[in-house]
């Protein structure tokens, strides 16, 4: 049977349900679910959900070893496999600057042979140290933030000892680094100046750094954030310029290469993302584009409960995917930066409980649509949409993001809800999934059902009936004290929180009676995991 056939039929018998509810008043709140278990819609990578370090991170050199924090290193290496990208605004003022002295921190370093298996095990960064390192950069973060606002940017220089530090933290984490370089080195013909950007390169094929690049951060803010002004036609010139350059290289030949990194599709945007793709599309590994809902400066709380707002993830990724796949039919599209909030973030909001409900829609739909990386800013950096805080405590969008990754796998499933009428339920969110087997001891065929509730009173969801009479755990997540804006996350009732520096808690879900209609309370989001649901699609 075809799949639209299918989902047509599971269509049909969710109306007869509604029309038998006639006869029997369905609770406040009843919603029912129709999927198509056939088949999936998609596959996403491996690496779907990723994250960023905010290359303010460098600003002085001094902060890049905040990343030898054993607390950092446990959360990060949690969320893994994936990306981490090394990017963002200021990624697009650092030059280079290798030390020629003899006897620095690096070397030192490099004495004890720094390979990552090495690196992995050495000596935790001193707590004294750590303590000082995240007093001096709560006080740097006030200065990105008073630059974003002005638009006035310093320039930073950086060394060896940054790109070991960044490289050996992604490698011990398990994550693949993307590094961003320098797009507004500019010769007096506009094009790119590669000459500094070889130098890195060049370091880090010396030391066998297995890494990927991106070029400039959202170059269609370049005019606004430097007085320089490059369009696609160039912009893809210089991508092939740097392709040239790696493939020269026998440890870059075949490494990835990712971007413009866009900002959202508007008219500017789109006429530059266009004349990229007609010079640059054979270069790339990826198309890469930012997406945030709100400005940061004026969000409000009822912007991050508000469906229309979440919905216009769905409009904007339409929008660049038939962009890219007129010119490049296939090529693998990136949301290469994206959270709630532009402008560093709305503060009490994107680093609270609320924050949760923009990245799972976020992540459940970028899916759906056919995103195939979604890459978190940040895991750490200025801002407010971390997911750490400044002393590396885990805030809520880390306890989602590390359920999704233990619970949610990359195969997609497509599912819609509807109300007992048969309309459908715009405040009740759900996404289906296979559930995740990679070290997981999931069987073969079992799905993950993920929700979240805008409504204002219970969601009573009722499954397919393939599904009604499996076993389900429950992963539901509730704000801390605080409510919606709580910095503290619970599942199941008990508040997440770190047993030690080196110690996660185990995410237990909670076993639901067979049968039983799923209960989601106001707004709140939970995964559900249907371990012998045997879906065709998942086997």
């Amino acid at each position: 049977m075809r799949t639209g056939a299918a989902f047509a039929l599971l269509l049909l018998g969710l109306c007869c349900r509604a029309d038998a509810g006639s006869e029997r008043p369905q609770p406040a709140g009843a919603a029912f679910i129709a999927a198509d278990l056939l088949q999936a819609v998609g596959t996403v990578n491996q690496g779907f959900l990723s994250v960023a370090i905010d290359a303010s991170l460098v600003a002085e050199e001094k902060y890049v070893y905040l990343l030898g924090s054993q607390k950092l290193r446990t959360l990060s290496k949690a969320l893994s496999p994936g990306f981490l990208r090394f990017g963002g605004t200021k990624a697009d003022f650092m030059i280079f600057a290798p030390r020629n002295d003899s006897v620095t921190q690096r070397d030192f370093l490099r004495d004890s042979a720094f390979q990552p298996g090495n690196v992995c095990k050495r000596h935790d960064l001193p707590l004294i140290l750590e303590e000082t390192l995240h007093s001096e950069w709560a006080r740097q973060e006030t200065r990105f933030l008073k630059e974003e606002v002005e638009c006035v940017y310093s320039k930073i220089k950086f060394s060896e000892s940054s790109v070991d530090m960044l490289y050996n933290f992604a490698s011990c984490s398990g994550f693949h680094l993307i590094f961003g370089l320098n797009a507004l080195l500019r010769t007096e013909g506009n094009s790119w100046d590669s000459k500094n950007a070889e130098k890195l390169l060049s370091y880090c094929e010396s030391q066998q750094y297995n890494m990927s690049w991106e070029l400039g951060n959202e170059p269609n803010s370049f005019e606004k954030k430097a007085g320089i002004r490059v369009d696609g036609y160039q912009l893809g010139k210089d991508f092939i310029h740097l392709r040239e350059i790696l493939r020269k290289s026998k440890l870059f030949k075949y490494c990835g290469l990712y971007g413009p990194d866009v900002g959202q599709p508007r008219e500017h945007t789109q006429k530059l993302l266009e004349g990229f793709l007609k010079t640059g599309r054979n270069v790339i590994d990826a198309c890469t584009w930012h997406h945030y809902y709100v400005n940061g400066r004026d969000a409000s709380l009822s912007d991050f409960l508000d469906p229309e707002v979440l919905d216009t993830l769905s409009s904007k990724t339409t929008e660049v995917l038939q962009i890219v796949s007129e010119s490049s039919p296939g090529k693998k599209v990136w949301l290469g930066e994206t959270s709630s909030a532009y402008g560093g973030g709305a503060p009490g909001l994107s680093d609270t409980y609320a924050a949760g409900f923009m990245w799972l829609d976020k992540l459940g739909l970028a899916a759906k649509l056919g995103i195939d990386v979604v890459i978190r800013q940040v895991l750490v950096g200025s801002g407010s949409y971390q997911l750490v805080d400044s002393n590396f405590d885990p805030l809520p969008d880390y306890w989602l993001s590390l359920l999704y990754k233990k619970l949610v796998g990359p195969e997609v499933l497509n599912v819609k809800v509807y109300t007992s009428l048969g309309v459908a339920n715009r405040l009740l969110r759900v996404y289906l999934h296979c559930s995740n087997r990679n070290g997981q001891a999931f069987r073969s065929g079992a799905v993950t059902l993920f929700a979240l509730n805008l409504n204002k009173q219970t969601a009573t969801i009722h499954l397919p009936h393939q599904l009604s009479n499996k076993t389900v755990d429950l992963f539901l997540l509730q704000p801390g004290k605080g409510g919606l804006h709580s910095k503290s996350v619970q599942l199941n009732g008990e508040v997440l929180e770190m047993v030690d520096d080196r110690t996660l808690p185990v995410l237990q879900g909670s076993p639901m009676p067979a049968g039983t209609p799923l209960k989601l309370p106001a707004l709140s989001f939970a995964f559900y995991v249907i371990k012998d649901a045997r879906v065709p699609a998942c086997r």
